[in-house]
């Protein structure tokens, strides 16, 4: 791949979805354009300012990002693909400094409750949410913050000259984070597709979330996410995305048939390659 591929992220360089659009573009020239929201990079993907855009969806540890699944659905946009990356959270200060020096402590929310635990033990440290990791980083050096540590990738601890004071000190040691690589609607579809994520509405009525899922079994098509997402000004109602995979691409066909008979409002989100597991390669 000869043409360098404009990326927009969610934070800044040295951030961990820096490090997810670096993994997954790896074979190819890449110029990353950093963003504060993701709503914005979303936005700019659709302008044509950029040619993909790299969003977390979900955390082993946090959860799913339920306001992403709105921007999926809300916005023309298609996911092309997904890439796992396994979170270890460092915290980092300027060096010389210990960890009885730090009196505040900067990230992301994500990355502060991902770290709860260690924060709990240390009551001396106030918590400050930033919107990104890396940046709070890059803040400390610019500003030669002292007593102020942040919370965030090695990537950021190298790239900004701070010295790790506490090593890996996420809650739960199997962390990861899966990014979507989005792009706009209309996009071809990889070849070597066999993993699609859809959203759908199903009437208020009993059973009829099990009928839709029943479909999906028959078919030997394996359902590895589902989630409930609230349809804003529409009370008791939900969007349910799930995330299907298969072997045989006619068995999604037919699941796709079958469920736009007892759903409403189905929408293919993406068809892409699945991406390696790393806790299921751990496992192996």
């Amino acid at each position: 791949m000869n043409q360098t591929l404009k990326i927009a992220i969610q934070g800044g360089p040295a951030s961990f979805h820096d490090m997810a659009a670096c993994k997954y573009f790896a074979e190819g020239k890449i110029e990353i354009s950093p963003y504060r929201t993701f709503r914005q990079e979303c936005a700019d993907l659709l302008a044509g300012k950029v040619d993909y855009a790299v969003m977390a969806i979900e955390n082993s540890l946090a959860g799913c990002i339920l306001p992403n699944f709105a921007l999926l659905e809300e916005m023309p946009i298609t996911i092309v693909g997904e890439t796992y990356l396994q979170i270890r959270q460092h915290l980092m200060a300027l060096p010389g400094q210990t960890l009885a020096d730090i009196e505040s402590v900067r990230s992301h929310p994500m990355a502060l409750h991902q770290c709860s635990e260690f924060l709990e033990a240390h009551p001396e440290m106030r918590s400050v949410e930033t919107h990104d990791t890396a940046e709070s980083a890059r803040e400390i050096r610019d500003h030669e913050l002292r007593g102020v540590a942040a919370i965030a990738g090695d990537l950021a601890a190298e790239r900004y000259r701070l010295e790790i004071l506490a090593k890996s000190i996420e809650n739960i040691k199997d962390n990861y984070t899966r990014f979507l690589v989005l792009a706009r609607a209309g996009t071809v579809r990889p070849e070597a597709a066999n993993k699609a994520s859809l959203s759908f509405h199903v009437p208020h009525e009993v059973g009829a979330l099990v009928n839709v899922l029943s479909i999906f079994s028959e078919h030997s098509v394996n359902l590895g996410l589902i989630q409930s997402v609230p349809i804003p000004g529409r009370p008791d109602e939900y969007a349910f995305h799930v995330d299907l995979e298969w072997q045989d691409r006619r068995d999604f066909d037919r699941v796709l048939g079958q469920a736009a008979n007892v759903t409403r409002e189905l929408h293919v989100l993406g068809e892409y390659k699945a991406g390696e597991r790393p806790y299921d390669r751990a496992t192996r």
